[in-house]
């Protein structure tokens, strides 16, 4: 069972979701020369932050759909695989969890915008790939949704197929439904998603779903482990569970050793100017402020990503303008010991 190539399926029938990125390619997305330089200083975009999946072999085809019954611990509910691949219907394992889904949550709106709980899950908790959005403050929320419609948030990494993917519903989805998401994930309470470890090794990965998967393919501890490096290893605590979208079943985020310390202050002190303690905007618990998003508990790779992208200029819309000045110092290390001590935090 595997969703991952009914995805790249969809995406190439339905190529009009696609058409913001076609465009940023063509234009050779356009950067500020400032983040032009960055990147041409040694910095690119971290490979395993920005996970782009490999290009599928020559003549791959769609297969049929699978209508294998499934189940998941804790949940009375039976989905088909199939079902579970339904960008228009995704399965909710525990209703119970949260309200009634609103429509553009629940469904979307075929053809065009995805059901918003596809990818972040009927109870808002989100995968690496992408956000999650239990929690945010709701205007917060909007904003983004404008900044991606207008152009002001991209991504880094042009290749990045689910930032392309929120780009095609944010210029289709109209102000009513983006408005009704906002109010339904923003009521939702986070819960603890990632848990955080600190290494000198980890388990060797492939990339599959536009996430991190361990190898488990490997036949001795040469094949299997590998050094950690300045890199963080997000990856589901269980793949099966994560590929049929139960919203129970969180991630494990391997970090470098001593990356909690660094974080922790960077985060409270700024690390002698090199940048600035974050709970002056996020609150002193780092669980949000008024319009600020919370960061206790959020996806380190999600985090690593928003701080490349407001340093390289690609994200810059009106409620990230205050961070430009605060990451402008950063290096990947320095984001990957922030988003390692954020993640380690209880939401």
């Amino acid at each position: 069972m595997n969703i991952y190539r009914s995805t790249a399926s969809y995406f190439r029938r339905h190529s009009g979701l696609l058409t913001v990125s076609a465009a940023i390619a063509v234009c050779g997305f356009f950067f500020p020369m400032d983040a032009v330089n960055q990147i041409a200083a040694g910095q690119p975009p971290p490979y395993w932050a920005y996970v782009v999946n490999p290009p599928e072999p020559p003549g791959a085809s769609a297969k049929p759909p699978d209508n294998t019954s499934v189940h998941v611990p804790d949940s009375a509910a039976t989905f088909t695989v199939a079902q579970t691949q339904d960008f228009f219907a995704p399965p909710d394992w525990h209703p119970a969890d949260h309200p009634p889904m609103p429509k553009i949550v629940a469904t979307g709106r075929a053809p065009e915008v995805f059901a918003c709980g596809y990818c972040h899950l009927p109870n808002g908790q989100g995968r690496p790939e992408n956000a999650s959005l239990a929690g945010l403050p709701a205007p917060y929320i909007v904003q983004q949704m404008a900044d991606f419609k207008s152009g002001l948030r991209k991504s880094s990494e042009p290749k990045h197929g689910p930032t392309t993917a929120m780009i095609g519903v944010a210029t289709k989805a109209n102000d009513d439904e983006i408005q009704t998401a906002a109010k339904y994930f923003s009521a939702l309470k986070p819960r603890p998603w990632i848990r955080v470890v600190e290494t000198d090794t980890v388990p060797k990965t492939h990339v599959a779903g536009w996430m991190l998967v361990v190898n488990h393919s490997a036949k001795n501890d040469s094949e299997k482990m590998e050094l950690i490096g300045r890199r963080i290893i997000e990856t589901p605590e269980n793949l099966e569970r994560t590929e049929l979208r139960d919203d129970h079943s969180g991630f494990i985020a391997y970090v470098p050793r001593g990356s909690l310390k660094k974080g922790e202050a960077l985060v409270k002190t700024g690390g002698d100017g090199k940048t600035v303690p974050c709970s002056a905007c996020h609150g002193p618990d780092l669980k949000g402020l008024d319009k600020a998003p919370p960061l206790a508990g959020r996806s380190p790779s999600y985090i690593v990503r928003q701080l490349y992208d407001i340093q390289s200029g690609a994200r810059h819309g009106v409620a990230t303008q205050v961070m430009t000045s605060t990451v402008t110092k950063l290096t990947i290390g320095d984001m990957v010991a922030i988003a390692a001590y954020t993640a380690s935090l209880k939401p």
